[in-house]
Parts: structure tokens; sequence; C-alpha cells
């Protein structure tokens, strides 16, 4: 195999791993009840399901406990204290220890994907930073250790409450996403009560723990990005941009969360002299990873210019004409839709039409890195 194709495979494996490792659910193994390497896709799923629910009885446990700031203890708690210890007892985790912590740490997702044990964060004063947390039940429904109302320490409270529908900042992910519906028959039914920190009337009592399930949603996006010049000496920082509009369908498969997707993505590379259209199709376990393929209609004469001479590159047209990696970190949820910051990396089928070997240009021809912005609804 020449060199430049072993490392095309190797970049290529090293780009998908690391970034599976990074921006993942952050438990998705290492703790207590975490699944077995040679789980099945079920038994994955099932063990995710019982974290979820050891971690939502054993705060139901705290039920009542004051609310002492910084507090750790079943004497007294604050909000991030009782995920802490929540966390601890059901699977020996520790986990960080604020809510500005915490937001940092978790997957970011909205709050229709939100399941039983996520975690659902808040801006309650005026900085307009991460102020407080609280373990998500399901049905709007919520336990935490509220500081400030009629009612303080250890509670249950909804979205329902104008002063929580407020102050909503977001939600998060510790375990993988459930694919399917799951009821947790063991858990009591709801009862009706009054408390929250606002002195409305909420709902409160152990609510029914039912994940939501669904057949899927479909998701709309577009997305701009600058392509980046890393490897070519004397050349602009920016090469040119890329671009998608993307149809989605986020859905389950073989019993796991997968995208799949349509893209068309217009592109302009600089530094090659051509005008690209890619037509791919990508999949990814969420919306931080999804890996791309598909073939390219390239327009113009490919060539880089290398010390004066022209570098002259064939094969941009191709049935498998790009194959890449998108990466998003974090995801920021608006009411206008979702925005993601993401990195992209993809291989070009560009070949040199020279016979002498030159590994940076013949590199910069054929990997494209780019940084931009991505936005994306919901349709339905």
């Amino acid at each position: 195999m020449p060199i430049i194709s072993k490392m095309k495979l190797f970049f290529s494996a090293m780009l998908f791993f690391f970034a599976s490792w990074i921006f993942a659910a952050p438990l998705e193994g290492g703790f207590a009840l975490a699944p077995r390497a040679s789980a099945t896709p079920e038994e994955r799923e099932q063990a995710y399901l019982n974290a979820r629910h050891g971690v939502i009885e054993a705060a139901k446990k705290y039920e009542g406990t004051p609310y002492l700031y910084g507090g750790i203890t079943s004497s007294g708690l604050d909000c991030s204290g009782l995920l802490y210890l929540s966390f601890r007892d059901a699977i020996g985790v520790s986990l960080p220890r604020s809510a500005s912590g915490l937001f940092s740490w978790v997957e970011r997702i909205s709050f229709e994907r939100a399941q039983p044990g996520d975690l659902l964060f808040f801006k309650t004063d005026s900085t307009g930073n991460i102020t407080h947390v609280a373990l998500y039940l399901g049905g709007r429904r919520f336990i935490h250790a509220a500081s400030a109302g009629p009612v303080t320490g250890v509670i249950y409270s909804t979205l329902d409450d104008n002063y929580y529908a407020r102050a909503y900042a977001g939600a998060g992910r510790a375990f993988p996403e459930a694919a399917s519906s799951v009821n947790f028959n063991n858990s009591p039914s709801i009862a009706n009560g009054s408390s929250g920190s606002s002195g409305g009337q909420v709902r409160t009592g152990r609510p029914n723990l039912s994940l939501d399930g669904g057949s899927g949603h479909l998701l709309f996006g577009a997305a701009f990005a600058p392509t980046w010049n890393g490897f070519l000496k004397d050349s602009a920082v920016v090469r040119g941009f890329s671009s998608q509009v993307c149809l989605f369908a986020d859905t389950s498969f073989v019993g796991m969360r997968m995208i799949f997707g349509l893209e068309l993505r217009p592109e302009y590379d600089g530094a090659l002299g051509v005008f690209r259209l890619p037509i791919t199709l990508s999949w990814g376990p969420s919306d931080k990873i999804r890996i791309f393929a598909g073939p390219v209609f390239s327009f113009g004469d490919a060539s880089l210019s290398i010390d004066g001479a022209e570098r002259r590159y064939s094969g941009g047209t191709s049935w498998l004409g790009t194959i890449g990696i998108t990466i998003a970190p974090f995801v920021i949820n608006s009411a206008a839709g979702d925005f993601a910051p993401y990195l992209e990396a993809a291989w070009q089928s560009y070949f040199s039409e020279d016979t002498d070997f030159n590994l940076n240009a013949d590199f910069s021809a054929s990997f494209r890195f780019s940084t931009g912005i991505r936005w994306t609804i919901r349709v339905f």
C-alpha cells in the first residue's frame, strides 16, 4: 500500500476514535452498573436504564433534606451536592461540585430529547451564569435542592412553574440516550403538592419514571465554515470555504440511537482553484459526531502553486470523492434552533499527475480542515 494511502487510513482512524472518546456522553463506562465491553446493544441499553433508575432512586432518598450551601451530607445539601451524592450512592462516580462545572461536563441536548436521569440547568440570577442544576424525572418534573421560596431543601418541582420556565437554560446527559420506551414499574405514582422557589403552586411527589421513546425526528440544518491552510508554505491562512444544507433523521437503529443525514455540500478551494459539490450520506450516534461520505462533482483544473511551478491533480470528480468526520463539542439551544461550533476533517479524491514525490503538497490537496458554525431545527 502506498505511503499516502496508509497515512489517509491512519489519520481517519485516529480522528474517529479520538472524537468518540472526547465527545461521547461522559458516562459510557467505568462505573458501577456499566455494561461490559462484550454486551449486546440490548444489554447495554438496559445497563444504562438501570443506572439512570439507580441515580433517581438515590436522589429520592434525600427528599426533605435541608438546603445548605456547599452541603454534601444528608444533614444539608445544595443543588450540585444532591447530584454528587445521588451519582456516588448509585454508581460510585464523583461528579463536578458546581452547577457550572456539571454544565461543562455533560453532553448538551435539547429539552425535547431529555429523559429521566438527565440533568436540567438554570440561570437564577442576573449574572447570566449557570447557577442551579436539577435531576430530570420525565413529564417536565425534576428533583432538586431549592435555596429560596416557600419550601427549600430537596423537593420536587416542574417546568410548568413560571419561575423555572423563565430560568431554564438547557439540558445535559451523563449516560447515553435510551433508544426505546421503558417504564420503571416500581416507581410510585404522581401525587400533588406545593413546593418551588417562586412561590407558585407546582406539582410535587414522586413522578412516574418512564423514558420517552418515539419513532424519531426529522431535522433540517445548514452550516458554513472557512477551510484552513495548515501545510502549504507562503499561502493564505484561509484557503476557501465549505458549507452544507442537510436533512437528518434522528431515530433508533438496532437498539441504539443513530442520526442519518443527506447533505448537499458546496465548497470552494482557492488553493486548488476548484469549486466542489459533494453529495454525502452521514451517520453517527449523536449530533456531536458524525461520519460522512459520498460522490463529488469538481469544477475547474485542480493545481497547486509550488515554488513557482504548477503541480496538477486529477480525480476530483468521483463516485467516492470525499470521506470525513464532523465533531461538535457542544450545542447551544435557542428558540431559533440549535447552534453548534464544529470541526470537520475530510479526505478529497485528488491525485498528483506529477511523478516526483511532494508530501506536503499532496497531503494538502487530499485533505480539508474546516471550523465553523452549524444551525439545526426540528421539522417534526
